[in-house]
């Protein structure tokens, strides 16, 4: 439905944003979170080797106020990363805390000290003190 501008999901409100972060499991990597594809009877699905230079692709769809069409923008991160900002090392830590909490299937062996010491080397500056306010949240629950 995603290309069906009659559907309406997922939106995000103007002047809103929404920060997601997905975890990208390489081809050929083992891993217990990946799942099995279905042989499909119709379709054929095989690694294409002619995109190894990119790690993913984003496809955003925004309607401008009072239209009825969608724009699609489509946002191509190459597969050149080898450091990752201060901003997402942060969130990083922030969305550990939160599976923390909920004690989710995938922390795997996270725990407060690990999200603390990870929020401590990416809190950079923090004008507000929001950064320094969530280590301290995060330590009262040690």
């Amino acid at each position: 439905d995603f290309i069906d501008d009659t559907i309406d999901a997922g939106e995000i409100g103007s002047g809103h944003s929404v920060t997601a972060l997905y975890e990208i499991i390489p081809i050929g990597v083992k891993s217990k979170f990946t799942k099995n594809l279905p042989k499909l009877k119709y379709s054929k699905t095989k690694h294409n080797s002619d995109y190894n230079d990119e790690l993913l692709t984003v496809k955003f769809r925004y309607k401008k106020p009072n239209k009825r069409k969608s724009i699609e923008l489509i946002k191509v991160v190459p597969n050149t990363i080898s450091t990752l900002s201060k901003d997402f090392e942060f969130s990083a830590a922030v969305a550990m805390f939160g599976m923390e909490l909920r004690d989710s299937k995938f922390k795997e062996n996270t725990d407060y000290m690990t999200i603390i010491n990870l929020a401590k080397k990416a809190k950079g500056e923090d004008e507000n003190g929001y950064r320094s306010e969530f280590i301290r949240l995060v330590k009262t629950m040690m």
